[in-house]
């Protein structure tokens, strides 16, 4: 992977890590200061909004956990699967926010699990398999995208932070590649 690739993932997943997300208290928790950080308190059953990584560590401390519609399980990726299918070839539909972020941090969960309780494994394969399939899908329909004319942004409004970063990238080339091989004036010198 390229450097240009792997380090704007890195940026869009260090923005994900800070996004503001929802978490409802497990139980009560007086406030919770970290280095120039104020956390709470924390009253049983009410939501609150704080960054991705505080929510994480809230929730492994069973002092809080993340709202279901922040969570990606299998059957949501099987929903979005079949939406993904049902798709023609130049729409794309639109994915949950932090689509892939989410995704990676849902698989590595899963991977965790399947390895300390083996009836996990099954799961993890399957969304394993949906996972390769929503991608392939996408990729096809970005890839289709990026080969034509350029797209106007309602075409795009779908896509990912991820997606619309390889979708400029694709664009860029496919149309340089086009200009050397049509456009190309040396060889009729």
């Amino acid at each position: 992977m390229s450097k240009s690739v792997s380090m704007n993932i890195g940026n869009m997943d260090f923005s994900f890590e800070h996004s503001l997300v929802k978490i409802i208290a497990n139980r009560n928790c007086t406030e919770i200061k970290l280095a120039g950080l104020n956390i709470g308190p924390f009253e049983e059953g009410n939501e609150y909004e704080v960054p991705f990584w505080i929510a994480q560590e809230l929730e492994k401390a069973g002092i809080a956990r993340f709202r279901e519609e922040e969570r990606l399980d299998t059957a949501k990726l099987y929903k979005i699967q079949w939406t993904e299918r049902v798709q023609t070839a130049g729409q794309i539909s639109k994915l949950p926010e932090n689509f892939y972020p989410k995704l990676r941090r849902y698989l590595i969960e899963l991977k965790e699990e399947a390895s300390k309780a083996p009836e996990k494994l099954r799961e993890y394969e399957k969304s394993g398999h949906v996972t390769q399939d929503i991608v392939n899908s996408r990729l096809k329909k970005i890839v289709s995208l990026a080969s034509a004319p350029p797209q106007t942004e309602q075409t795009l409004k779908n896509f990912t932070s991820e997606e619309k970063f390889l979708y400029e990238q694709l664009n860029k080339r496919i149309h340089e590649w086009k200009t050397q091989i049509l456009e190309r004036k040396e060889i009729e010198e």
